[in-house]
């Protein structure tokens, strides 16, 4: 019997290599970004990056299974675009960093409402069908736009800067996983505060590696932290695609196993 087509996992199994890469995306994400909207027009640039994310969001839509390249590319243009646009709401429109991390969290409670009020789970083990993949690519988005707002914030608004921030979501990233296994937080819910801390601590050092002096910064230049992090993203997606360590096993017939 062959599978149908949204019976299989569209997402990899969580391992280290995952939050790995996960890391690398965001602050890949934000060097690019940052790179880009400098060097050309950052109204092209936007554009540029929307068509992109358009693009790669498609690619990863319209593929039957969990295909490393095509997820994490699918990634790194969330974290692109994700912000490009974050961004944009304060330095084009003034939203202060403060406003945006409300609003982006209030997003993020919504879709995360309407995900379980149409599926009943928040679980990424659950991700078989296209409208779980949509609330899925739903709530990455809004987990990266929130991300963002939250590192500007502690870098910019509280004068952390940006070493200090990293820091911080450093430690930050450590609570879920250790209220999981000592004060009962549920699983899925540790895995999607994980998440979203992810994004502003990736970013935070990529700005600090990546920004001039009197910034507190290396000064290592952001089109260089942009391409070192592209190197190493795609050697780690090159292993995962010839390893397959993060693809599940799939039963016969295509359905999968009871999901953890």
């Amino acid at each position: 019997m062959r599978p149908t087509r949204w019976t299989l996992r569209k997402v990899p199994q969580i391992t280290a290599y995952f939050w790995i890469l996960k890391v690398l995306t965001t602050a890949m994400g934000e060097a690019t970004s940052d790179f880009s909207v400098r060097e050309i027009n950052p109204y092209l640039a936007v554009g540029l990056g929307a068509v992109a994310f358009a693009a790669a969001l498609i690619l990863q839509l319209s593929v039957r299974r969990y295909i490393a390249w095509v997820y994490w590319l699918a990634v790194v243009m969330v974290a692109i675009f994700g912000t490009m646009v974050a961004d944009a709401l304060h330095i084009q429109l003034g939203v202060p960093y403060a406003v945006s991390t409300a609003g982006f969290a209030v997003v993020l409670t919504l879709v995360f409402v309407g995900w379980y009020l149409s599926e009943g789970t928040l679980s990424i083990h659950h991700i078989t069908s296209l409208r779980r993949e949509l609330f899925y690519w739903a709530t990455v988005c809004a987990t990266f736009a929130l991300g963002t707002a939250a590192g500007d914030l502690t870098a910019y608004t509280l004068h952390l800067g940006f070493l200090a921030s990293g820091i911080l979501f450093a430690v930050v990233i450590a609570v879920p996983a250790v209220a999981h296994r000592f004060a009962g937080l549920n699983a899925v819910a540790a895995f999607w505060f994980a998440y979203i801390i992810t994004r502003p601590l990736g970013a935070s050092f990529a700005d600090w590696m990546g920004v001039p002096s009197n910034l507190g910064g290396l000064n290592w230049g952001r089109g260089t932290v942009s391409v070192s992090l592209s190197l190493v993203i795609a050697i780690l997606v090159g292993y995962l695609t010839a390893s397959r360590i993060d693809v599940e096993d799939e039963p016969r017939g295509g359905q999968l196993a009871a999901p953890v």
